[in-house]
């Protein structure tokens, strides 16, 4: 498979670097929305959302940008797209579903400075991607977050019925499983070519 495909990229942003697991980007969210499955799929759609909204925007700012020798600028635009595009996924969320814009909290807002998501601008941007290969890149990206949020908040609604012993505290034990889960990632790295 060819590290320019479409498939690849795809696969390389959602299990073989996966954002949470394999970078560690995006770690508050991964921590304080994982307590439930349907909270956490709620959290990771708005992040997909965000991170095509997001790349889209980045790729032609970028284009942009260097026609106008302005690079030095990149970072600052990409803060301000990823702002607007949370501040739409927030209003959208409280006028659709009051419940679940109360659920996500003070982590739906947090997205704005989710380091994933300007990873995702920053490293889309780096790797020359043209505008498919950014698509595929963000999809797999945002999938991958998802994935990774719904994993953890399953294996913390199943450790709810367990017997823990009270030693271990809820944070401790959310830290253990994430680098768990981390460890089981880093086994895709050998995928990678």
């Amino acid at each position: 498979m060819s590290p320019d495909s479409h498939t690849f990229i795809f696969l390389n942003a959602f299990l073989i670097n996966n954002f949470v697991l394999a970078m560690f980007l995006g770690l508050c969210p991964f921590l304080g929305v994982s307590g439930k499955v349907k909270t956490a799929w709620n959290m990771g759609l708005a992040v997909i959302f965000v991170m095509l909204v997001s790349s889209v925007c980045a790729y032609v700012i970028n284009h942009l940008l260097v026609r106008y020798q302005l690079e030095f600028l990149r970072l600052i635009c990409y803060i301000a797209v990823i702002a607007s595009a949370v501040q739409l996924v927030e209003m959208f969320v409280k006028k659709f579903s009051p419940a679940l814009f109360r659920v996500l909290g003070i982590f739906l807002p947090l997205i704005t400075t989710n380091c994933a998501i300007l990873g995702l601008a920053l490293f889309q941007t780096n790797r020359d991607y043209n505008f498919t290969q950014c698509l595929a890149f963000s999809f797999g990206a945002g999938a991958g977050f998802t994935l990774a949020l719904v994993l953890m908040a399953g294996l913390r609604e199943k450790l709810e019925l367990a017997d823990i012993p009270d030693t271990v505290t809820q944070a401790a034990l959310s830290l253990m499983i994430a680098g768990m889960l981390s460890l089981t990632f880093m086994g895709f790295a050998g995928l990678g070519g």
